[in-house]
């Protein structure tokens, strides 16, 4: 199975995972309780630092690999000449051979405002089946939530009429990230990608502007930084000029010249170094009609910051934070086995038992306040339960959302908190009020570990 490209097929989505969920699932079907049918959910402990709300990400893609969900004889031949599983019995390589995804999914929509504890997703299925899937499924989703926050809260602090592009494909993880991360960027927010692929992939326009080699390629055989913008606005008229190579304000007043003598039009330009604020006002003085697109390791703080000193910049571009920083760390957890309700009671790592429900009220002032509460409890009359089925007995029973639905749902979930949660620094914490039912259910499970431990 040697390949050194390390490229991810559909086909080798089963293998794109831990090697305990394999052992695990050797065990399961050893001590015959591969079939019981297990319930786990996918959440956070706590969110990133000053993060005041997640935005659920990555469903359709794991829908996808859930459908996808097989093993080859190839797959299992190389499984089997490791030697690990030397022991394992017989009837897990069946299992393998004939393997789909055969359970159930609920999840919150993608472009849903989530917080601590609360499950953006959860598998009901058999147990080998359930455990099987926790890596790929914790993998696309922590990611894409991640991208698809930060697109939020950039989007937030820069305004509606701001344009933000993607840039992130040269600092992401992998190349499959940076798809990931191009698809997340737009369902978060964001206006475009520069990212060809996925833009094409997702039915979208890429969106970029020019790299400082032109100019200086340009500059040094044909003659000069204005013979390299006059050379690229031949075959892109309404492209940005990327006026910091060598001289921003130079650049500018040359550029001012021109237009105001009508031998050329300058649409928009972008600034990547310097002094951004001071730049962009600069320029804003000898170009009064240009947009000013503004690139160079931006963040929502860093935006913010510009804000405060008065620059005048109507775009960003988004690449290394926006693809990179503190990750999400949802986890993966066994909540029900067999209609037993389970739960972990590590210290600092406690969860709660029993398949869950996310009840969402909308408050007068049309903010929001969540209540956690057991699946088998009814919503309040002013309720609406966030957790919904997508896939019934391995088949999906919604079609796919497209990526605009997503993105209005996303900026529908930020404008409906309050402003302390969308503040970027110091946010108010939002904790899920915990159901009496739910809370009772925790204690007799609490209890129950406890007997059977004094045993």
């Amino acid at each position: 199975m040697e390949d050194p490209a390390l490229l991810i097929r559909p086909q080798d989505y089963s293998l794109l995972t831990d090697l305990y969920q394999l052992t695990m699932a050797a065990c399961y079907t050893g001590e015959q309780i591969d079939q019981r049918h297990a319930s786990f959910e996918l959440f956070v402990r706590r969110l990133p630092e000053n993060f005041g709300y997640l935005i659920a990400m990555g469903l359709a893609q794991a829908l996808e690999y859930l459908e996808q969900f097989r093993f080859t004889a190839e797959q299992i031949a190389a499984l089997q000449s490791t030697g690990i599983f030397t022991n394992a019995p017989d009837r897990f390589w069946d299992l393998l051979a004939g393997a789909s995804f055969t359970g159930d999914v609920w999840a919150v929509p993608e472009g849903t405002a989530v917080f601590a504890h609360e499950p953006l997703l959860r598998i009901e299925a058999p147990l080998w089946q359930a455990q099987l899937v926790e890596t790929y499924l914790l993998n696309v989703i922590n990611y894409q939530t991640l991208i698809a926050t930060k697109a939020a809260r950039i989007r937030d602090r820069a305004g509606e009429s701001t344009r933000l592009l993607e840039f992130g494909t040269r600092r992401a993880f992998s190349p499959q990230g940076a798809l990931w991360a191009a698809r997340a960027a737009l369902a978060g927010g964001l206006d475009a990608t520069s990212n060809v692929l996925a833009a094409l992939q997702l039915g979208r326009t890429p969106s970029g502007t020019m790299a400082h080699a032109l100019v200086m390629a340009l500059s040094a055989l044909e003659g000069s930084e204005d013979q390299a913008f006059t050379s690229f606005q031949r075959y892109f008229p309404d492209a940005a000029l990327l006026i910091d190579t060598y001289d921003s304000i130079a650049a500018a007043q040359r550029l001012a010249t021109q237009v105001q003598a009508g031998k050329m039009t300058v649409n928009a330009i972008r600034l990547d170094s310097g002094n951004l604020a001071e730049l962009s006002q600069a320029v804003r003085s000898l170009l009064p009609e240009v947009f000013i697109f503004a690139s160079g390791d931006l963040d929502e703080y860093e935006i913010a910051r510009l804000q405060a000193a008065g620059a005048d910049i109507q775009g960003y571009g988004l690449g290394t934070k926006l693809v990179t920083g503190t990750p999400v760390n949802g986890v993966y957890k066994l909540v029900d086995i067999d209609g037993i309700p389970v739960m972990k009671g590590s210290s600092g790592k406690a969860t709660y038992p029993g398949r869950k429900q996310i009840f969402r009220q909308f408050t007068s002032a049309g903010n929001i306040s969540d209540r956690l509460g057991l699946i088998t409890e009814p919503p309040n009359p002013t309720e609406q339960p966030l957790l919904q089925l997508v896939i019934k007995q391995g088949e999906r029973v919604h079609l796919p959302e497209t990526l605009n639905e997503i993105a209005q749902r996303s900026r529908n979930s930020v404008l409906s908190l309050e402003q302390s949660v969308r503040q970027i620094e110091q946010p108010e914490a939002i904790a899920p009020q915990i159901s009496s039912n739910l809370q009772a259910l925790t204690e007799q499970t609490q209890d129950t570990i406890r007997r059977s431990h004094s045993r």
